[in-house]
């Protein structure tokens, strides 16, 4: 693709592979998830190199430089070659992934047959019979 080729915001998130879809582009953009040069943009905007954009994805917030342009969605070697994240999006994004697994619950695991007798005397709290407890 020629560097003076006009590209969609929408198209050009698309082929750099952070949307599966245009649609799913599209709709981020509407959203206020992506924000191109510190403004929030339609999927039209026209795409220029140097340029900075700051979209979301899940959990995460990414800023990106852009380095290429295309309107091909190519593989994923060749998309991350059209942008470039800036340092201090890739640490933030480290420490909010760090932030997220030290807060995740531990991993729950079925209860077995006494805790689940035990919950179920505890949900029908009006049933529970304090001679049964000991058969």
């Amino acid at each position: 693709m020629s560097q003076e080729s006009k590209i969609r915001l929408d198209k050009w998130l698309w082929a750099c592979r952070f949307y599966k879809t245009r649609a799913i582009a599209k709709a981020a953009i509407d959203g206020g998830k992506v924000h191109y040069e510190g403004q929030k943009p339609k999927p039209g905007k026209v795409v220029q190199l140097g340029e900075t954009i700051k979209l979301r994805q899940g959990f995460d917030e990414k800023t990106v430089i852009v380095t290429a342009l295309s309107d091909k969605r190519g593989p994923a070697k060749v998309a991350q070659t059209l942008y470039e994240e800036t340092a201090e999006s890739i640490r933030k994004r480290e420490e909010t992934t760090q932030m997220r697994k030290l807060a995740a619950p531990t991993t729950h695991k079925k209860p077995d047959k006494k805790q689940r007798r035990m919950i179920h005397r505890f949900k029908n709290i009006h049933d529970y019979d304090p001679q049964s407890e000991g058969s």
